[in-house]
C-alpha cells in the first residue's frame, strides 16, 4: 500500500493525545507564546498559504510554466472543502479562544471560538502540497520535499496566531495529505486539453487568477496583517497573468 495512504492514518494513531486534547490547554499555550517573538505579519503572510484565494496567488506562475501541477492541486480542492465542512459541522468543537482566558494567548485578529477541527487552513496547504509533490516523477521529487515544510509552516502559523489546537493542525495535514492523493487520482485521468494554454479551461483558469488579484488588491484576507503580504502576491498574480497573455498572443506552450 502506497505510503500516501497509510502514513496519514499511522500519524493520526500516533497523535491520538493531541487530538484528544489530553495536553490542552499547557501545549496549545506553550506554541503559542513561543511564536509570540515572531512578528505576526509573518504568521499572517504563511496562513495565506491555507487561504484559498492566497494559494491561487501563490501558485499562479504554474499557469505558465507547470499548468499540470497547478490542476493537480486544483482536483485535489473539492476533496478537501468536503473533509473540512464535514469536521467542522459535525465536531463544531471549541477553538482556544473559546475555552482560554484571550489574556493568556497571543491572538491576531477577531478571536474565532468554534467549528475548530480541522484546521482548514492546514487542510488545504497539505493537499496541495502534497498534490504538486504526487504529480511531480518520483525520480524528482527529493527536490521539493521543501513543499512539505511550506505546509507544516501554514500550520505552524495557525496555532501562532490562536486560531487552532495542536492537534486540528495534524488532522488538519493528514485529511489534507488524503485530498491530494484522492485528488492525484483524478488528475491523472485528465485528458491533454485542460493543459492547452490556448484551451478554454486554461483561460476560464487565468480569469480565475484576474479574480484572485481582485480579492488581494480589495481587502485583507484572514487578518488586517495580511495586507502587505497580499500585495507581494498580487504582484506575483500580474507577472503570471502578463505572461500568460503574452503566450496567448505567441501562441507558445510552457
Amino acid at each position: 500500500m502506497n505510503a500516501r495512504w497509510w502514513l496519514p492514518l499511522l500519524v493520526l494513531v500516533i497523535a491520538a493525545p493531541l487530538w484528544l486534547h489530553w495536553w490542552e490547554p499547557g501545549l496549545f499555550l506553550a506554541i503559542n507564546q513561543a511564536c509570540a517573538s515572531v512578528p505576526a505579519v509573518a504568521w499572517a503572510a504563511l496562513s495565506l498559504g491555507g487561504n484559498a484565494w492566497g494559494v491561487l496567488a501563490l501558485t499562479s506562475p504554474l499557469l505558465v510554466f507547470a499548468p499540470r501541477l497547478m490542476w493537480a492541486w486544483l482536483c485535489a480542492v473539492p476533496v478537501g472543502v468536503v473533509f473540512a465542512r464535514i469536521g467542522k459541522e459535525w465536531l463544531f468543537s471549541p477553538r482556544p479562544a473559546g475555552l482560554i482566558e484571550h489574556a493568556q494567548i497571543r491572538i491576531v485578529g477577531e478571536p474565532m471560538e468554534f467549528a475548530s477541527m480541522p484546521s482548514g487552513h492546514t487542510l488545504t496547504a497539505f493537499a496541495v502540497a502534497g498534490s504538486i509533490y504526487f504529480a511531480i516523477d518520483a525520480a524528482r521529487r527529493r527536490r521539493f520535499a521543501w513543499l512539505w515544510l511550506l505546509a507544516g509552516l501554514v500550520g505552524l502559523s495557525r496555532m501562532a496566531l490562536g486560531a487552532h489546537w495542536p492537534g486540528d493542525v495534524v488532522v488538519g495535514a493528514c485529511l489534507g495529505v488524503w485530498a491530494a492523493a484522492l485528488g492525484n487520482l483524478v488528475w491523472a485521468r485528465l485528458g491533454r486539453d485542460f493543459f492547452n494554454p490556448r484551451g478554454w479551461r486554461m483561460r476560464a483558469l487565468a480569469a480565475l487568477l484576474a479574480l484572485t488579484l481582485y480579492q488581494m488588491l480589495e481587502s485583507p484576507l484572514d487578518y488586517e496583517e495580511s495586507r502587505q503580504p497580499q500585495y507581494v502576491l498580487a504582484l506575483v498574480l500580474v507577472l503570471a497573468l502578463l505572461r500568460f497573455a503574452r503566450q496567448q498572443r505567441s501562441g507558445t506552450a510552457p
